[in-house]
């Protein structure tokens, strides 16, 4: 049995401002319904597979948990206090899986949860024909069927064919390459993208890291030592963790190992790194239009247009990209759509939110939009989840007003905790200690009014927290 690893950590800047810092691409539904992590893990329907483990970082495991709950692929979610690229990632999911499966090597298909693969038959058809090799002790990579001289994926040569197999040895891995360059890698057939997708032993890759990159191979193995399981969550030793190198597997291990081997894969595969490769694989109109919302085009070409909560109307434009959403509007030309991560770059750079956060924020207990603020008051609107509980808390420099507006709160305001329902309001006064559940069946939503000197989210110092979070 297959056990499909899911790297869901990066930002996905290049897709702002619908990805963000704390909301990146892979928890957003950019191709349909889904998000691209609940698509990475439904296109496994067929294969003999296990529940995934999914490595994220720290700040996005409650996304990434209630994202996998909802499609019921619950499984251990690996928390990276810091990034240190896929090597790392990797050895910490051979670890705990083989630990887990007490004495069994499992088969790790590694996969990233932001990629699109359009053709799901062939994807698993891929898979099927890496399985011998890598029972072999192989360690597959999945290359890329190029259909255009790309130069923004790296390539992977390929050199003699595996007897009995749909496989070739590796020859090379070479860099992202310049357009006259590309071009030949194309006209040669011997050329694949590098996608970045893998499938071996969990014990062949420990083996080949701890070979040719013993430091870190031993400081994964130390940052879990002294883990800890909170939940579905895996939680590292930080200072261990912190001390390993920042390296990708091509780098560490498959550009140094004999045993590479790569299978051809033709199925419709985007990385989706930038606006012009979301319009690439979406739906288009006739005039080459791919939109999403309410959209009115007039003479417009081959323009994305992704709306939000407004009515976009465009007149004579041509490959144009324009996101919208409730905080932020970005209008690029189509051959300008990298440079999008240069503005996320200013907005660091000017101590601005929007390169981190969406006006509506999700948290494990529901969410909320700050939908108006000043110099001395903000207003949110507040939605919890049926059963679920804020943290007992308390702040120094805000006090609060919640009017409910559907639902019932029960509601802990100092040493009194008391029912707010419907038309109901109750006031928390500066520094009083204070708590919020939904003890119904439907969500709460509610309305709350902050007012005070500072109204910052780290004003916020918690007793009780049943996520974690104290």
């Amino acid at each position: 049995m297959i056990t499909p690893v899911i790297m869901a950590g990066g930002s996905g800047s290049r897709l702002w401002p619908l990805s963000r810092s704390l909301y990146p691409k892979q928890f957003l539904a950019l191709t349909g319904k889904q998000t691209m992590l609940q698509e990475t893990v439904q296109r496994l329907v067929g294969l003999d597979v296990s529940t995934p483990v999914v490595i994220c970082n720290e700040e996005h495991r409650f996304i990434a948990a209630e994202q996998l709950r909802e499609i019921n692929k619950v499984g251990s979610i690996i928390l990276e206090p810091v990034g240190r690229n896929t090597a790392p990632a990797i050895a910490l999911a051979a670890e705990v899986l083989q630990s887990q499966e007490q004495g069994n090597d499992p088969l790790l298909l590694v996969l990233a949860a932001d990629h699109v693969i359009q053709d799901q038959v062939s994807f698993r058809e891929a898979v099927k024909n890496a399985i011998p090799l890598a029972e072999h002790g192989k360690l597959v990579t999945f290359g890329v069927v190029p259909t255009e001289a790309h130069t923004g994926y790296g390539y992977i040569k390929r050199g003699d064919s595996v007897p009995n197999s749909n496989g070739y040895d590796v020859n090379k891995f070479v860099e992202k390459p310049d357009a006259e360059t590309a071009s030949n890698y194309l006209e040669s057939g011997e050329y694949y993208w590098n996608s970045g997708m893998f499938l071996f032993k969990a014990s062949r890759y420990l083996q080949e890291l701890e070979k040719f990159r013993p430091d870190i191979f031993t400081a994964c193995k130390k940052s879990l030592e002294n883990r800890s399981q909170d939940h579905d969550f895996v939680r590292l030793d930080i200072a261990e963790f912190k001390a390993c190198s920042d390296e990708s597997i091509d780098y560490a291990v498959m550009e140094k190992t004999d045993d590479a081997v790569v299978v051809p894969l033709d199925a419709g595969w985007n990385d989706i790194g930038s606006w012009s490769a979301l319009w690439e694989v979406n739906v288009k109109d006739a005039n080459g239009n791919a939109c999403k919302g309410d959209v009115m085009l007039e003479d417009s070409k081959n323009c994305l247009v992704h709306g939000g909560e407004r009515l976009i109307a465009t007149v004579g434009l041509e490959d144009i990209v324009i996101i919208d959403t409730k905080d932020a509007v970005m209008v690029a030309h189509k051959d300008k759509v990298q440079e999008v991560k240069q503005i996320v770059e200013k907005l660091k750079a000017d101590g601005r939110d929007e390169f981190k956060l969406h006006r509506e924020v999700y948290r494990p207990w529901g969410k909320y939009d700050s939908i108006d603020n000043g110099p001395r008051y903000q207003v949110k609107r507040i939605t919890v989840k049926a059963g679920e509980k804020l943290s007992m808390q308390m702040h120094h420099h805000r006090a609060e007003h919640w009017i409910v507006v559907s639902g019932t709160a029960s509601v802990t305001n100092g040493d009194k905790t008391f029912l707010v329902t419907e038309n109901e309001s109750t006031y928390i006064p500066v520094g009083t200690i204070h708590g919020l559940e939904n003890p119904g069946k439907v969500p709460l939503e509610m309305i709350e009014v902050q007012s005070g000197s500072y109204l910052g989210e780290d004003d916020i110092v918690r007793f009780e927290d049943r996520y974690s979070r104290v």
